[in-house]
């Protein structure tokens, strides 16, 4: 039975060859989540945490050749005896004319053609003649051949081919290397999730500003609101909220307290941590989840496999073919310029347009349908396995739901009415960039709601915020709020909350006068879509499972809502393929 997670990493490969290639009010809403502070200007730390080959020069590299041959090709082809004869054209003639396809050929070949001379030295270094191998031998022999004619009359050269030829092959590499380059990004966006700098805690209980590179077992590192964790490590002071969406794909943050465990790239929240280090650089789990990531990039599909097979074979097979024409033709008229000609002409058309081609267009073409679908390939061999799909397992965060709060449900007390209890809250909310805000705004603006004038804001650090309204004293926070004002909820809004709680959502309370007034429950929404999605699926015979980093109460109540057959909580990126393989 085959399975495939919807959210798979884009892998790739090129051919054997190119080895060579090689925020203000954050404090509020404790336990209800945090100001996510996006950091614009992440260095990528390649060496801390799993390097890549760079393929951007290369795909710079072919590009550029590309054009380059393929206007000198231009005056080559026009020039050629041989094409003006195919296309009965004559071009202009005047002294010297005859050498502008020789002189043009030749520079093509030593511009174009020279990175797969070069690149076909470690395939016969290694005795695995392959694609560059085949090249190499093309356009090699068709060099030779064709500059012997200028000066032994054996019949026309193979200039135009050559010209062709390496324009083709430049074409093709370009296109893979620009597939290999866009999905090397997976790993840059990882890197980029990682902070440039981390502030260390010296004894004296001064900080000092390091570099992520300095950090060592046991470093006490200060992490203050808003800042993105910069190594594993665990929880010795402060609490906080953090959000680890990104790693563990929990859509709430994380509520932090000393002794928990914290992620290296997941972002702080509204509170000051101090974070002993237990791990660094290649032993975090971000760098084990590039580590995958990168690993994956190495797998072919069976059709890039047998490309490459093929190549090989064809490599030999016009060696065999070359040597028996030529045994063939010398017994039967003779050795002469014609046996020659009839070897190269073997050796120059067992090169395959067509292979040099086809696999990178159908990798690039693959990638981009996929992508601008939303599919990320991990794996081709998985992709060429689709067919046979009976399960399709997806995640959660960002997938199946909007990866952002929203208002899914409103309790009012007697006297309320919802509309009233959204818009004031939306009124007091209007400046803060908090995500549970946002999510309040969201949906007054949805309801098209008039907001009441407010005044005197304030923000209680840890426990929500406090305004004026209409002469009123009114609040917005969660549960820590009410234990501040030592108030409880109404019966209706008390019973509101158990529920929310039992689906795995936030609540937040709107209080005037010290009085509960309203409950908004805030969740990850469920895109609506994805109802359509999995009924689909459903309808083509399909099962349907959901991994998540969320908690149990969460993944349940989605899996309930979209009917979705199998779902695993709280699972860590690293296990997931455990989960896969439970399906399996």
């Amino acid at each position: 039975m085959e399975k495939e997670s919807s959210h798979t990493i884009h892998n790739h490969q090129p051919h054997n060859s190119h080895d060579d290639h090689q925020h203000h009010d954050g404090a509020h809403y404790a336990g209800h989540g945090s100001s996510h502070d996006p950091r614009e200007d992440h260095a990528r730390h390649g060496s801390e945490h799993g390097t890549h080959v760079d393929h951007t020069g290369h795909e710079q590299m072919f590009r550029n050749r590309f054009w380059v041959s393929l206007i000198l090709s231009i005056p080559a082809l026009i020039f050629s005896p041989t094409l003006q004869g195919w296309l009965g054209f004559t071009a202009p003639t005047f002294p010297g004319s005859q050498w502008i396809t020789p002189i043009f050929s030749v520079v093509v070949f030593l511009y174009g053609g020279l990175p797969f001379l070069q690149m076909s030295v470690p395939e016969l270094r290694n005795r695995q003649p392959g694609m560059m191998t085949l090249i190499s031998l093309a356009i090699g022999v068709a060099l030779a051949y064709s500059v012997a004619t200028l000066f032994i009359p054996t019949g026309a050269g193979f200039f135009w081919e050559l010209v062709t030829l390496i324009d083709v092959m430049l074409l093709g590499h370009w296109i893979e290397m620009r597939s290999v380059r866009q999905a090397s990004s997976a790993l840059d966006e990882l890197a980029k999730l990682m902070p440039d700098t981390a502030e260390l805690i010296l004894p004296d209980s001064s900080t000092k500003v390091v570099t992520v590179r300095e950090l060592r077992m046991d470093n006490l590192l200060l992490v203050r609101p808003g800042a993105s964790i910069p190594a594993d490590g665990e929880v010795e002071e402060g609490e906080s909220d953090v959000n680890e969406s990104m790693i563990t794909g929990e859509s709430r943050p994380v509520r932090k307290q000393p002794g928990d465990k914290v992620i290296a790239g997941t972002i702080n929240g509204d509170g000051s941590l101090r974070v002993r280090v237990n791990a660094t650089g290649d032993q975090t789990a971000l760098a084990g989840i590039m580590r995958l990531v990168e690993q994956a990039q190495q797998s072919k599909s069976n059709t890039q496999v047998l490309a490459d097979k093929a190549a090989g074979w064809l490599f030999y097979a016009a060696l065999g073919v070359a040597a028996l024409t030529a045994i063939t033709w010398t017994v039967a008229v003779g050795f002469n310029v014609d046996v020659i000609a009839r070897v190269a002409t073997v050796l120059v058309i067992a090169c395959p347009h067509a292979l040099g081609l086809a696999i990178p267009l159908v990798v690039a073409i693959t990638t981009s349908i996929g992508a601008n679908n939303g599919i990320l390939v991990r794996d081709r061999l998985a992709l060429e396995h689709a067919r046979e799909i009976d399960t399709v397992i997806f995640d959660k965060t960002g997938t199946l739901t909007s990866g952002e709060f929203g208002v899914v449900g409103i309790s009012v007390a007697v006297g309320w009415d919802e509309d009233q209890a959204l818009a004031l809250t939306s009124a007091i909310e209007r400046d803060s960039e908090h995500m549970v805000a946002l999510g309040i705004r969201r949906a007054a603006e949805k309801r098209q709601l008039s907001l009441p004038a407010v005044s005197n804001f304030e923000a209680i650090k840890g426990r929500g915020v406090r305004a004026t309204s209409n002469g009123y004293v009114v609040h917005v926070g969660g549960p820590r709020l009410l234990e501040m004002l030592e108030i409880e909820p109404p019966e209706t809004v008390a019973h509101f909350r158990d529920e929310a709680s039992t689906k795995g959502w936030s609540v937040v309370y709107l209080v005037q006068d010290k009085q509960v007034v309203a409950g908004f429950a805030l969740a990850d929404v469920i895109r609506p879509e994805s109802h359509a999605t999995v009924q689909r699926l459903h309808e083509m015979g399909i099962e349907v499972a959901m991994l998540t980093g969320d908690s149990e109460a969460v993944a349940k109540n989605v899996a309930e809502e979209l009917g979705i057959d199998h779902y695993f909580a709280e699972v860590l990126p690293e296990h997931k393929d455990l989960k896969v393989a439970q399906l399996q």
